[in-house]
């Protein structure tokens, strides 16, 4: 299976996830306690797919909704250091991935949930904040490999999670309801959002999830300032949320801006698991 989606030509798999409302659960027929009865039964064919979000990465933040779904799968799919933080749950077999072999997983994931197996698909946080290409295109292989066997696709199923930005906001004091969250951590064009930064800077707090390693706190604070922003703006860099090694770095918007340029890992003192905070 190649990947169908060119997310510069479209259609964006964001879009292709979110272009209809679930049904409801008893129109497909499934349970709503689960993929297997309590004897581990494999599950029927109009059973739910589930897209999960774990959480942050520290378990005490994943849902028992979601821990149950993880638990109860026969077969897991999610990228290498997703299934990392919730691979001692379950006895299901997990297949991991990066973005160069997304297809060929998720392509072994359908077969298996098109032969009746119960799956599960897991994302960081909450799929509903950043993470709806994914459940896209867990759709799209769940959909394409039931028409290839001419049946009907399983429906994907989202179970939210708890979200790094849910708890960046808390650490922040920034309440949602005042606050302009921006996800930049998704493939593709990235001028809208930058757009919607600009427009609210100074007006809203921002949240915003930033995308390894091209556009990164620096990158943005850099943006925000050429954008016309106050450059004693406080911006909070959150880092490695609920983790152990949790770190919140306090800049005013020009000292961050010190840290734009580059996009590789030695080109940012951050990691990945980052979240910034842009207070008004």
């Amino acid at each position: 299976m190649s990947d169908e989606y060119d997310l510069d030509a479209g259609p964006d798999p964001a879009t292709f996830a979110a272009d209809a409302a679930e049904p409801d659960i008893d129109e497909e027929g499934a349970a709503p306690e689960g993929q297997r009865d309590g004897g581990g039964e494999t599950a029927e064919a109009d059973d739910p797919v589930y897209a999960v979000g774990v959480g942050p990465g520290n378990q005490e933040y994943l849902t028992p909704r979601g821990e149950r779904a993880i638990r109860e799968a026969d077969v897991v799919v999610g990228f290498t250091t997703v299934v990392e933080f919730i691979e001692d749950l379950t006895d299901a077999d997990l297949l991991t991935c990066g973005y160069r072999d997304e297809a060929e997983a998720l392509e072994e994931f359908a077969e298996r949930v098109a032969a009746g197996e119960s799956g599960t698909a897991v994302a960081m946080g909450d799929p509903n904040h950043s993470g709806y290409q994914f459940v896209g295109k867990v759709q799209a292989a769940v959909e394409r490999e039931a028409g290839n066997r001419g049946a009907d696709p399983r429906l994907v199923r989202v179970v939210p999670g708890i979200s790094s930005l849910q708890v960046a906001a808390s650490r922040a004091r920034t309440p949602m309801e005042d606050t302009e969250f921006v996800t930049l951590h998704k493939s593709g064009d990235l001028e809208s959002e930058m757009d919607r930064l600009a427009a609210a800077v100074g007006e809203r707090h921002l949240l915003v999830l930033p995308r390894p390693y091209d556009r990164m706190p620096g990158d943005i604070a850099a943006f925000l300032l050429e954008s016309g922003a106050d450059p004693d703006l406080e911006a909070l860099v959150l880092e490695k949320l609920t983790h152990d090694d949790e770190a919140i770095h306090r800049f005013t918007l020009d000292e961050l801006s010190a840290h734009a340029g580059g996009s590789g890992t030695d080109d940012t003192p951050f990691s990945d698991l980052v979240v910034l905070a842009v207070r008004r």
